[in-house]
C-alpha cells in the first residue's frame, strides 16, 4: 500500500509555492504560505487541548477559508475533521458528534444558539472555537482567529505520519442517520486522482520528489460553489489544492448565480464544482439574462457530481460558452470514481451516458459475476481504492465493503446490468433514498415527523422529479381531519433540516400498508408523480 498523506503534499505545495494564492473569498486572498502557517497554530492549540492521534475535530460552519485550514490543521497531527451538515437541528447535530467521538468543535458564530442548546450532551468535547461572522460570539468558546492569527511553525508529533492516516466523511447513506465513511489518506489520494487529474490531461506523479518538482507555478483557481461540508465540494477542493491551485467561495450562504458569474469574471477563475440542476439551471438563466456583464474567459470547467444535471442544460450552457469542458462524475461517499461523463461543444453525451470506471464491475447478490449480455440485473461494485469501514458500524460495513476473489469491493446499493460487450448499463439506486439537491433523505426519518402533525395517522414520504432538485420530497399521508399542507411542511423543519420538509402533500384515505406493516414505496411514487407531476 502507498504512503500518500494530504498534510504532506499540501506541505509541499506551500513550501515550492509560497506567494501563490491558496484561498480566495471576497476581498480576502490567503497565500499558501498563510494557509499553513494558520493551520500550523491550530494543530498546535489542539494538541495543546490534549487532543492526540485519531482525535476528531467538528467542522461547523458555513464556506469559508476557515474550514479548509482547520482540516488541514487535524491532518497535520494525524487527527481526523468530522464536516457538519449546516442545516441540521440540534438533535442530527447531538447524534452526529457523538457517534463521531468529537473532542474539539469550529464553528460559525451565527450556530451559537443551536450549539449551546447541545454542549452539556456532548462531554467528550474539550474546546470550542468560533468563526466570527457578526452574530453574537459566545463566552463558553476560545476565538479561532486569536489562536491562529499569528500564524505558527510546524510541528512534529510523536506519532508521524502516514498512508494510514484516515479521513472521515459524514454522509446521509440510506439508513436515517450520518454514517461516517471512513478512507486510509492514501486510498483516497488515489481514488481523487494520485496528485493527477485525468480530465485535464494531468497524470499522477509516481512519488513526493515527482510532486514536488511539478510545483513550478499556481495551479487553477477552483470556486467551490457546493458547500465544502459536503463531499462534492470538499473533495473536488482536495484535487485543485493536490494540484497547487487556490479555492475560492462565494460571501453569500444562499446560491447566488449572480455572485458566482461575477466571481468568475473577477478572479478570473477556472473551474466550477457544482451539484447537478440545482445549481446548472440558475446559473445558465442568469447567463442568458445579462451575458454580456460577465467575463468567461478564464473558465475551462464545471464539474459536478452527487446527482445527475441534464442534456438540456449542459446543451444551453455549451452554447453560451462553447470553449469549456463539462465533467459529470457518478459516484457516492464510499464508491468515487463509479462512473463520468464528459461534454462539450463537440461531443454532448445524454444525461444517463457514463463511461463506467475501470475498477467497477457487477455482481450478483452471491458474489458471482454477471454474465454479459444475460439481462440479468447485478450490483454494481467498485473495487480498489474503497474506505475501510463505516465508523462505529461492523454490520452495515460488512455489507457494503465485500472482498471477492482477492479484490476489495464497495457496494454502494446501484444495480445495473452487462451488455454483450461488457458496457455497464446503470439502472439507479435499490432503495427508497430521495436524492434532493445532492442531499440523501431517508424516508422513514421524515415519515416518523410526519405522523406527530396533529391530524396524521399514517404517513409515507417518497421522491418525486424535480427540474431543479433531481427530486422532491412529496408527503403521502393518511388523517384524521384537515391538514394545510404549509403547516404540516413548517412542522418538519422544527424538527429536521429543512431540505428534508415535504415540497407537496397528498392525502389518501390509506396508504395502503399490509398486515406485516409494510408499504409499498414504488407504487405510491408512481402515484405521487401522476398527481404532483415530473
Amino acid at each position: 500500500m502507498g504512503n500518500w498523506n494530504f498534510a504532506d503534499a499540501w506541505e509541499a505545495v506551500a513550501d515550492q509555492l509560497p506567494d501563490a494564492p491558496a484561498q480566495m473569498q471576497g476581498d480576502r486572498t490567503v497565500s499558501w504560505r498563510e494557509f499553513d502557517r494558520r493551520a500550523n497554530a491550530f494543530a498546535r492549540e489542539l494538541l495543546a487541548k490534549g487532543l492526540t492521534k485519531d482525535s476528531k475535530v467538528a467542522i461547523c460552519a458555513y464556506n469559508c477559508p476557515e474550514w479548509l485550514e482547520a482540516l488541514f490543521a487535524a491532518f497535520k497531527v494525524s487527527m481526523v475533521p468530522v464536516n457538519t451538515n449546516y442545516r441540521y437541528g440540534a438533535t442530527e447535530i447531538a447524534y452526529l458528534y457523538d457517534n463521531a467521538d468529537a473532542e474539539a468543535v469550529v464553528f460559525h458564530a451565527s450556530f451559537t444558539p443551536i450549539l449551546d442548546e447541545l454542549r452539556s450532551e456532548l462531554p467528550l468535547v474539550k474546546a470550542w472555537y468560533v468563526i466570527p461572522d457578526g452574530s453574537p460570539e459566545p463566552d463558553w468558546a476560545s476565538s479561532y482567529e486569536d489562536v491562529v492569527g499569528a500564524g505558527a511553525d510546524r510541528v512534529v508529533t510523536e506519532w508521524g505520519r502516514s498512508g494510514d492516516d484516515v479521513h472521515m466523511l459524514y454522509t446521509g447513506g440510506t439508513t436515517g442517520m450520518p454514517k461516517g465513511v471512513v478512507y486510509r489518506q492514501d486510498d483516497l489520494w488515489n481514488a481523487l486522482g494520485g496528485g493527477g487529474n485525468v480530465a485535464l490531461g494531468i497524470t499522477p506523479p509516481t512519488d513526493l520528489d515527482e510532486y514536488r518538482s511539478r510545483l513550478v507555478a499556481p495551479g487553477a483557481k477552483s470556486l467551490a460553489a457546493c458547500p465544502i461540508m459536503h463531499g462534492t465540494g470538499q473533495w473536488g477542493s482536495f484535487q485543485t489544492m493536490n494540484l497547487g491551485g487556490c479555492i475560492v467561495t462565494l460571501t453569500s450562504r444562499k446560491f447566488d448565480p449572480a455572485e458566482l458569474w461575477r466571481t468568475v469574471s473577477e478572479k478570473q477563475v477556472n473551474v466550477v464544482i457544482i451539484v447537478g440542476d440545482a445549481f446548472a439551471k440558475p446559473m445558465l438563466e442568469e447567463l442568458r439574462k445579462n451575458r454580456s456583464s460577465y467575463d468567461l474567459s478564464s473558465l475551462i470547467m464545471i464539474g459536478s457530481s452527487g446527482v445527475m444535471w441534464s442534456h438540456e442544460t449542459k446543451e444551453a450552457l455549451l452554447a453560451i460558452h462553447p470553449t469549456m469542458l463539462l465533467a459529470d462524475s457518478l459516484g457516492s461517499t464510499e464508491a468515487v470514481g463509479m462512473a463520468n461523463s464528459a461534454a462539450t461543444a463537440a461531443d454532448n453525451p445524454a444525461t444517463a451516458k457514463f463511461v463506467v470506471g475501470e475498477r467497477a464491475n457487477v455482481f450478483t447478490e452471491e458474489g458471482r459475476p454477471v454474465k454479459p449480455g444475460s439481462d440479468e440485473v447485478g450490483m454494481l461494485a467498485v473495487g480498489g481504492f474503497v474506505p475501510l469501514e463505516y465508523y462505529k458500524d461492523p454490520e452495515k460495513s460488512a455489507r457494503t465493503f465485500r472482498t471477492i476473489d482477492g479484490v476489495r469491493y464497495s457496494f454502494p446499493g446501484d444495480y445495473a446490468t452487462v451488455d454483450a460487450d461488457g458496457t455497464i448499463h446503470l439502472l439507479g439506486r435499490g432503495t427508497v433514498v430521495i436524492n434532493t439537491g445532492g442531499e440523501k433523505v431517508f424516508p422513514e426519518e421524515v415519515e416518523e415527523v410526519i405522523k406527530q402533525f396533529d391530524g396524521v395517522r399514517d404517513a409515507v414520504a417518497v421522491g418525486v422529479p424535480d427540474e431543479r432538485f433531481g427530486e422532491a420530497i412529496t408527503a403521502i399521508v393518511e388523517t384524521t381531519k384537515d391538514v394545510d399542507p404549509r403547516a404540516l411542511s413548517d412542522f418538519v423543519k422544527t424538527k429536521l433540516a429543512s431540505f428534508k420538509a415535504p415540497k407537496h402533500v397528498i392525502v389518501l384515505p390509506t396508504i395502503g400498508r399490509s398486515p406485516a406493516g409494510k408499504v409499498d414505496y414504488a407504487g405510491l411514487r408512481k402515484l405521487a408523480i401522476e398527481q404532483v407531476g415530473s
